[in-house]
């Protein structure tokens, strides 16, 4: 039997800008529309010095020419089921090391071989755009780490056709992304109200809750570990909130507990960030676990050997 055809064509595109993310600008000209470069090289100017795609500023350029933007938690049957309707959705996904996260599109995928498409930047000698194939378990494990969120991109007549699990709870999502620009405009207050409300929304919006941690954290108040223990409460597989947990833990000295953290977050994915192994042997040193402690700093430099640090982590590897 021959398996059905579950891939989407997407257009090859290369130009992308913070305000301007290559997923949003790739799924708008699918659409037809071609988002404005100057408009997002205009508006990137209030962010100077910021590193990073700001993916509440591509969203709105697309909904200004036409489009309409949804942004749920879902799940891989309703993936499938939106890709089936032609759509091709934006799903956020752990970044490579030192990168927190990033969006990525996904084409298509084949149930025959179990995997989930996703769109390659670059496209081959021919022009033609590329995908990367990943096992539906392991993208599933990735997805479930930020929450499963999911943002489509479409013609309102379009979106108006499916119906999505998790519809009523939009508004909260969009704004975490909304507190996200705030926050990145060092708008901490503004910021940190959209989070509340956010939640007053959604009382179980787990990214609103890590959020809203991570916002408390940066102000080294203690109000972060309810927020923390709540967002874990939802989503057991949330690193970012381990690891957020883990730092507030070693700021404070209570060594023990960022080290159950830092494990935590390290059992769900090893090689997510290289740091957190500096962090972990930092606090493992201060225990006299010194074998444990030489063991997180020989990860840390596999998982970033350009480390800059690198000759003093191997000058401390040599005298544990």
């Amino acid at each position: 039997m021959e398996q059905e055809d579950h891939e989407l064509l997407l257009p090859l595109v290369e130009e992308e800008n913070i305000c301007l993310p290559l997923p949003v600008n790739v799924v708008s000209k699918y659409w037809n529309i071609d988002l404005p470069m100057a408009e997002a090289i205009e508006t990137a100017k209030k962010y100077a010095g910021f590193n990073g795609s700001i993916l509440i500023e591509g969203i709105e350029s697309a909904e200004r020419h036409g489009l309409v933007c949804k942004i749920v938690h879902s799940s891989l049957n309703e993936l499938k089921k939106i890709i089936d309707s032609g759509i091709p959705p934006i799903v956020i996904l752990p970044g490579i090391p030192e990168v927190t996260q990033h969006a990525s599109i996904i084409t298509g995928y084949n149930d025959e071989e179990k995997t989930i498409l996703h769109y390659i930047q670059t496209g081959n000698q021919e022009g033609e755009m590329q995908e990367g194939a990943i096992p539906e378990d392991i993208f599933e494990k990735e997805w479930s780490e930020e929450g499963k969120l999911l943002i489509i991109i479409a013609p309102e007549d379009v979106l108006s056709s499916i119906k999505l699990e998790n519809d009523s709870f939009e508004n909260s999502n969009r704004l975490c992304f909304e507190s996200e620009r705030q926050s990145i405009l060092k708008n901490f207050s503004e910021a940190i109200k959209s989070l509340n409300r956010a939640i007053e929304l959604n009382p179980n919006n787990s990214i609103a809750l890590h959020l809203l941690g991570t916002m408390m954290n940066e102000q080294k108040s203690s109000e972060c570990i309810k927020f923390y223990e709540k967002c874990l409460e939802l989503n057991n597989r949330s690193y970012l909130t381990y690891n957020g947990l883990g730092n507030f833990y070693l700021k404070t000295n209570n060594f023990e507990k960022a080290e159950d953290c830092y494990t935590k977050a390290i059992e769900i994915n090893p090689k997510r960030s290289a740091k957190i192994y500096k962090n972990r042997a930092y606090l493992r040193e201060q225990q006299n676990k010194n074998s444990d402690a030489k063991d997180d700093l020989k990860n840390y430099l596999k998982y970033f050997p350009k480390a800059p640090d690198r000759g003093i982590i191997e000058q401390a590897i040599r005298e544990l």
